[in-house]
């Protein structure tokens, strides 16, 4: 699943922790921990905010493109 893969390679990348990453978005970080295991996916809103706070396109998070 690229969403997961993408979302851990972003948060490494910006050396953050789960936790630091799931506050900023306002989530729980089990919420969060769902999204990096491929357990979840984020609603619409989240993806928003994930794409927001790591600079991104929702397009590059999900796979439909590879330029940030």
């Amino acid at each position: 699943m690229i969403f997961r893969e993408r979302v851990r390679e972003l948060r490494k990348e910006s050396g953050e922790t789960q936790v630091q990453v799931a506050e900023a978005i306002g989530i729980a970080e089990r919420h969060y921990q769902r999204f990096e295991r491929g357990a979840n996916l984020p609603n619409l809103e989240n993806a928003w905010k994930l794409a927001d706070h790591f600079g991104v396109s929702i397009d590059y998070l999900v796979g439909r493109s590879d330029q940030r």
